[in-house]
């Protein structure tokens, strides 16, 4: 059990990645709280988690709001005594609207959850992190949009290289404190979240998708989740500040 004892806190949680992140971490003796606005989908994985060696505790609401972000983080320390691993896994996409197309509105909600909500989240978790004085992890998903400016829309685009920037900062800084960050940027996966857009950019689109080799078949969440739980290990110690690309090799062509 690699994470026995551990204290975990997953954003997102509700579905998709964030939902099979949250319950290998248990499988392997976490004690994960996981963090999304869905309280009956939380209940739902903590449910799913009863019989395994670890648990899950739902913690529903806004993770763009510092009272969210700082609450999960003290809850995470009453539940489990400490924080040892942060996955900020929440976001949301921007239905593909190029500059030309886009709102102030969609840019600010965008930012407020992909970028805004996990550097609040990373603020606090550094804080009992160096307090505690044993380490810590913290693990940012950010997407193959924040390697490349090709395949999504602007606001999705920044935020995610945001993310890739503000993880490679942290690592360095805290390095000799023990604690590590590290960013996955996955490509296409299995999830829900392309149901949520409901008005596409048709230009915005298609520039994202020209080129795209699209016989290279969607990831699963397992996918993912497998890379995560490795960095946060002890078999992952030594990798600190990368940016570990997940997506079949989409990104190659």
């Amino acid at each position: 059990m690699r994470f026995e004892g551990k204290t975990v806190i997953v954003t997102g949680a509700s579905a998709g990645m964030g939902y099979r992140i949250a319950l290998d971490f248990a499988n392997e003796g976490a004690t994960v709280i996981a963090v999304a606005r869905r309280k009956e989908r939380l209940e739902e994985l903590a449910k799913e988690a009863e019989n395994l060696t670890g648990k899950i505790l739902p913690y529903a609401g806004d993770v763009t709001t510092k009272e969210m972000a700082e609450g999960m983080i003290d809850y995470a320390v009453e539940q489990g005594g400490k924080l040892d691993i942060l996955v900020n896994n929440a976001g949301i996409m921007d239905e593909f609207k190029p500059l030309t197309e886009m709102t102030d509105e969609l840019w600010d909600k965008v930012m407020s959850v992909n970028l805004d909500g996990p550097v609040k989240a990373m603020r606090k978790a550094l804080e009992v992190m160096l307090e505690q004085e044993t380490g810590g992890n913290i693990v940012n998903i950010a997407s193959i949009g924040g390697i490349c400016g090709a395949r999504a829309g602007a606001a999705y685009t920044a935020s995610k290289h945001a993310m890739v920037g503000i993880s490679k900062n942290t690592a360095f800084m805290y390095a000799n404190n023990g604690i590590r960050c590290n960013v996955i940027c996955p490509g296409g996966i299995e999830t829900e979240i392309m149901s949520t857009q409901s008005d596409l950019s048709q230009f915005g689109l298609g520039r994202a998708m020209a080129g795209l080799d699209t016989s290279i078949p969607a990831g699963k969440t397992e996918d993912i989740s497998s890379i995560v739980l490795l960095i946060a290990s002890d078999e992952g110690k030594f990798i600190n500040g990368s940016t570990i690309v997940v997506d079949g090799g989409v990104s190659c062509n």
